[in-house]
């Protein structure tokens, strides 16, 4: 029989024979994920009951479970990170870097998640300051923020991350602004690739995984990439959905028949949508791998746009937009950004809810 269902229907629906075969082998991240998932929204959670104002009926609200994996929690998140973000908007030109590592050494990220994930930062926000800091590019101390993400359109392996980086920097001594050459250009990826990789050999060298990575992967080129990115604001609520879910939402469309699931995602080279059906268990085989270990911070500032330095941005962008032209000033201050109010009302006639009485949670410890 053929099904449309949400992700949370899915994992309603075989999450509890997932975790009865697998629940021994499977990390307790993915365990607690999981757990979340299945209960959000659901009345073992508690909640509120409503009643409609016009036509009497009840209207129960449970609380969400406020997984950052979970795909219907999130959305007020997200928007404030997207307000956050825009406040700290400089009047710059933006750039789009991204660091990917090679297919070799996935298998020992999948293993290794908050090592290499860390390695990963430290490594590629390293090599981004070094080569900025050549006077042929930038020439000084450069202000960005990281994004780690998992996942390819179809759910696989694939780690790297997205920065945000501002088109200026500060002289080493933070009294100088330094204008980059070109608004359409930061700098050259292929000596970033090759910092980046020589950064990350050194790093892991120190580690006991070093042996067991094949030697073929020092001997290709890694790939970064890197492109303008306008004033910002496109780019950061582009990204910023991924920072409280994980690949797919409940807006995804998913279809069951005969104990597989069917989705479909745009292929990166053609952008054509092309279908992709698995098994219901692969499909949340391949959802849990990109579940980030407890605690782990899935995005970084750094330089000038460190979480610290709040202060400090207001001046700069006092400081750059007084250096502007008239016409770039006005391209700036189009940037707005205003979170949706959300009010409870009747889903049926629209009709304004009123409070009846709080739900208890059901479930235990």
């Amino acid at each position: 029989m053929r099904k449309h269902l949400s992700l949370t229907q899915l994992f309603r629906s075989f999450g509890p024979d997932y975790l009865s075969q697998f629940e021994k082998r499977m990390p307790p991240s993915h365990r607690k994920a999981i757990r979340a998932i299945m209960a959000c929204r659901t009345e073992s959670l508690g909640g509120q009951m409503y009643l409609c104002s016009k036509c009497q009926k009840p209207h129960p609200a449970y609380h969400s479970c406020n997984n950052r994996h979970c795909p219907q929690c999130g959305m007020d998140k997200t928007e404030h990170w997207i307000l956050k973000q825009f406040d700290r908007l400089l009047p710059l030109p933006y750039f789009f870097v991204t660091f990917t590592i090679p297919e070799q050494l996935r298998t020992a990220f999948r293993s290794q998640q908050t090592l290499l994930y860390n390695l990963l930062f430290q490594t590629s926000a390293q090599a981004l300051k070094d080569v900025a800091a050549n006077p042929r590019f930038v020439g000084g101390q450069i202000g960005f923020y990281g994004i780690l993400q998992t996942w390819t359109r179809a759910l696989l392996y694939h780690p790297h991350i997205h920065y945000i980086v501002a088109g200026a920097g500060l002289s080493n001594d933070g009294k100088r602004w330094l204008k980059i050459k070109n608004k359409k250009f930061l700098l050259h990826v292929m000596p970033l690739s090759r910092r980046f990789q020589h950064l990350f050999r050194q790093a892991l060298a120190n580690t006991p995984l070093y042996e067991f990575i094949p030697h073929s992967t020092w001997n290709k080129d890694w790939v970064v990439h890197c492109e303008s990115a306008g004033y910002g604001q496109e780019i950061i609520k582009y990204l910023a959905p991924y920072i409280f879910k994980v690949a797919m939402t409940n807006q995804s469309k998913l279809v069951l028949e005969d104990g597989k699931v069917t989705f479909t995602y745009k292929e990166n080279q053609t952008k054509e949508q092309k279908p992709c059906t698995i098994s219901a268990f692969e499909f949340i085989r391949r959802f849990l791998q990109h579940v980030l270990p407890d605690g782990f911070m899935k995005v970084r500032y750094y330089g000038f746009l460190g979480s610290n330095q709040k202060s400090r941005v207001q001046k700069l962008k006092i400081l750059i937009f007084q250096y502007l032209s008239k016409k770039e000033q006005a391209k700036f201050l189009t940037i707005h950004f205003e979170i949706r109010k959300r009010q409870m009302v009747c889903p049926k006639c629209g009709s304004a809810l009123i409070l009846l009485e709080k739900i208890p949670s059901t479930r235990g410890p």
